[in-house]
């Protein structure tokens, strides 16, 4: 077992309010201490590295995310959020519908008074342990479930299932990352949701994919 219990060690254990978790990594920053718009979540653990300026993620990274639309992002516990990850809120839609998408209502009167934006897609919810590699970007309103891995450079347009591996543009499965059986049994294992102290007694068995020992845990 990793010894957690050792006094010095347990001294260093991330703090999710830490926004510089770690001395090895300056750009890399806590997304729960950084972030301020009330209409974002962001679980503990959670980080956004980016070699040029971590601390613009709101303004750089999550886009249109305009009041009017009252659309949330919600952002699960230990997800790895690469460089120049992108979130597409609501508020960047545009109508369709009619014969033409230009924004009257976003110019001064009267074109203020024209029909509004396009309908929201509701709430963009990234569930836990999830991975976004370097420049993916997210569509408004996607669900993307625990574990999984969104590749560099996706474009996802639709859900992704848990522990499931996606890429390309538009984003499209690659694989499973574990068979159904295994996937039920982390998605009820729910390890993110385990005390601290516990997570670290347990971390080399997560790393290592140990289910014998989880399974005891």
């Amino acid at each position: 077992m990793f010894p957690y219990m050792d006094g010095a060690y347990q001294m260093t254990l991330p703090i999710p309010s830490d926004l510089h978790p770690s001395h090895r990594a300056q750009k890399l920053v806590f997304l729960k201490a950084l972030v301020q718009s009330p209409n974002i979540i962001v679980g503990d653990y959670t980080y956004y590295f980016d070699p040029e300026d971590p601390l613009s993620f709101e303004t750089q990274n999550v886009l249109y995310h305009h009041p009017i639309m009252e659309d949330w992002l919600i952002i699960g516990k230990f997800c790895q959020i690469g460089p120049k990850t992108q979130f597409l809120m609501n508020a960047g839609n545009h109508r369709m519908d009619g014969f033409s998408s230009y924004p009257f209502h976003a110019f001064p009167s009267p074109w203020e008074e024209m029909p509004s934006m396009g309908k929201s897609r509701g709430d963009t919810v990234i569930g836990n342990d999830v991975w976004f590699g370097y420049g993916a970007f997210i569509l408004p309103g996607i669900k993307i479930g625990d574990g999984a891995i969104i590749a560099a450079k996706a474009v996802v347009t639709k859900d992704v299932p848990p522990y499931t591996i996606v890429g390309g543009n538009p984003a499209r499965v690659i694989r499973q990352r574990f068979d159904d059986n295994t996937i039920a049994f982390l998605q009820n294992l729910s390890w993110w949701d385990w005390p601290l102290d516990k997570i670290t007694k347990y971390a080399v068995a997560i790393i290592e994919g140990d289910r014998e020992t989880l399974a005891l845990a």
